[in-house]
């Protein structure tokens, strides 16, 4: 009866140690799934308010889940006319100062990383200031730009706004990039008689694509989603995130979530194509000419 004691006694206090060992395997996958969670918890519950039924309250969608789920409302995603203006126009504006801010940010990047010149400590660190600088702030202040060079507000005063901004964050993202570039590739095809320009469109850019993609994505969601620098420069032009900031004073139409969900799914689609393309271009920078013995 004793022996028996014994033995159960060391299974018993094995157990918070077995425990303890699990926990400190895992913890960090642990938490990691908490934030993931704490994140996208509320995409989720747009989501699920963009099925739901709240022609009966419409101004408390939390409540409207009781009246049932329907697909109404994303058969007419855009019957709401002032909102289908309002996210074309940021798909526009967007669209604009992604491809801007993206050409523009991708060449300070490579001066920045390759060349040597006066200055270029101090650029490195005004890159960072926009990045840092608080937002309404920054509106303030492009107003003040705008007003004293007698610039009128609207779209183009939105578009030069946006430009600034994303330029910031498109440089960090292809300078990161370029750090790690491997530069031999670059001379192996000058040894082969590429001139400068052939280097740049057939060897450079296919490897620094899934980084500047990414610092496009980076640029149309920070784009699509300001709302503070764009209401201070806005003019009489409304934007998507400004739509809906007037709207919810008499109430947000459910279409907001519909279509908040769409753009939620393309970003995930675009995001997956870009870590595609990263592996891809990670495999294909890996390759070395096998060595001869």
């Amino acid at each position: 009866m004793e022996s028996a004691t014994a033995t159960a006694r060391p299974a018993v206090s094995a157990a918070p140690s077995r425990i303890w060992s699990w926990l400190r395997r895992n913890g960090f996958k642990i938490y990691a799934g908490f934030a993931l969670a704490y994140v996208l918890i509320p995409i989720g519950v747009i989501a699920v308010f963009s099925f739901a039924d709240a022609s009966q309250n419409r101004d408390h969608l939390a409540f409207a889940i009781n009246n049932g789920f329907t697909l109404k409302y994303w058969e007419h995603a855009f019957a709401v006319p002032d909102l289908n203006d309002a996210l074309l126009t940021s798909f526009r504006l967007a669209a604009l100062a992604t491809l801007i801010s993206t050409v523009i940010g991708t060449m300070m990047a490579l001066a920045l990383v390759r060349h040597r010149f006066w200055g270029r400590r101090a650029s490195n660190l005004l890159l960072v200031l926009p990045m840092a600088t608080p937002e309404i702030v920054m509106g303030a202040s492009l107003l003040s730009l705008f007003l004293i060079y007698g610039i009128s507000l609207g779209f183009t005063s939105l578009l030069i706004a946006h430009i600034m901004f994303c330029i910031s964050f498109v440089v960090v993202v292809v300078r990161s990039r370029l750090i790690g570039f491997d530069r031999s590739v670059e001379d192996a095809a000058a040894d082969l008689g590429a001139t400068p320009l052939e280097t740049f469109r057939y060897v450079t850019l296919p490897l620094l694509r899934p980084g500047i993609l990414a610092a496009a994505l980076l640029a149309f969601a920070l784009s699509v989603d300001d709302f503070i620098v764009s209401d201070f420069n806005k003019g009489t032009t409304e934007t998507f995130p400004i739509y809906v900031f007037g709207a919810h004073l008499r109430g947000i139409p459910v279409q907001v979530n519909v279509l908040a969900t769409m753009l939620f799914a393309l970003t995930v689609t675009a995001i997956c194509v870009v870590l595609w393309q990263q592996r891809r271009a990670e495999r294909m920078a890996s390759v070395r000419p096998e060595q001869e013995v």
